[in-house]
């Protein structure tokens, strides 16, 4: 009974076959042909053109018999490593692509799998096409980092040249983090974990569309700065003002003092203190009275404006 061959291509001895050289054979089998499906690794050399592998039968080393593939040589742009004659058969590969572009790992049928340049990838051969046998990962995947520069997660497309959404169970990061586009977070959010932890905004505005509660006993620092380095004004604008030693805010068209209330030395509040020049025109709030202590002098072209049935006091 002649030999027969696996899908693999290793020698089946046939009964009574090989008298006196079955082992020579057998031993062949086990180093070459045996060794190479399970923990082979050969070079496959590219020169700018496709490359396609075979399986015959013979128990004589044969590339598309190896576990791993490494690719070298010249690639000339993307190329397709095809398992050709011999080859429609379940097997996985270790493909390491060593070139200097993507290859197209595929069967003589079926689209394949792309590795891309300077990366390994474990491939599945299903005899009718090549496909990726990865797909569901649990427990720690990465114990260190990871660049994540394709692929989607949630469906959605990353690694583009623009923004795009995803969606996180968990965020964690230690260190200086940069986040670039647009972050939606839903539900708590907690930013530091400490006392002195500090938060920057560099952007010129951040929007908070609801309202925003501070309940912690501590305090919140207002923008401060001179009468001159007053900002472009928008209603409803507050900062401290360090000519005016005073609370300011923008309403009705002006800036105008805020709080304070009385004051004096040793936390004394005895004192209301009013300028005694007035520099701008300005209209009396409707339906308002106003008070001064003087003596008050009114500027060259400057206007105070008191509507009818209201008075400006002063002592």
């Amino acid at each position: 009974m002649a030999s027969t061959y696996s899908d693999l291509k290793i020698e089946l001895i046939g009964t009574g076959e090989q008298s006196g050289t079955w082992g020579t054979t057998t031993n062949t089998s086990f180093s070459t042909a045996i060794s190479e499906a399970i923990t082979g690794s050969v070079d496959v050399a590219f020169s700018s053109a496709d490359v396609t592998l075979t399986l015959t039968n013979t128990n004589a080393a044969q590339t598309a018999r190896n576990l791993r593939l490494n690719l070298t040589g010249t690639s000339g742009g993307a190329r397709n490593l095809i398992l050709g004659s011999g080859c429609q058969i379940e097997k996985f590969y270790l493909i390491n692509n060593g070139l200097a572009d993507a290859v197209i790992v595929k069967n003589t049928t079926g689209s394949g799998v792309t590795v891309p340049a300077g990366t390994a990838m474990l491939v599945f051969n299903n005899a009718v096409d090549v496909v990726n046998p990865l797909t569901y990962f649990t427990g720690t995947v990465v114990t260190s980092s990871a660049t994540i520069t394709g692929g989607t997660i949630n469906n959605t497309a990353i690694g583009g040249s623009t923004a795009a959404a995803g969606a996180f169970t968990t965020l964690a990061a230690s260190g200086n983090t940069t986040l670039t586009g647009d972050l939606a977070v839903n539900g708590n959010t907690t930013l530091g974990n400490a006392s002195g932890d500090t938060i920057t905004l560099n952007a010129a505005t951040a929007n908070v569309p609801n309202n925003l509660n501070f309940s912690g006993t501590g305090t919140i620092r207002l923008p401060n700065g001179t009468t001159a380095e007053r900002p472009s004004p928008t209603a409803g604008m507050i900062r401290y003002n360090t000519t005016e030693n005073t609370f300011e805010g923008y309403a009705a068209g002006q800036w105008g003092s805020i709080g304070g209330g009385a004051t004096g030395a040793g936390g004394d509040q005895v004192f209301y203190e009013n300028e005694l020049t007035v520099t701008a025109s300005y209209t009396l709030t409707t339906a308002r009275n106003a008070m001064s202590t003087g003596p008050i002098t009114i500027d060259a072209g400057v206007t105070v404006t008191i509507p009818v049935d209201q008075r400006w006091v002063i002592l």
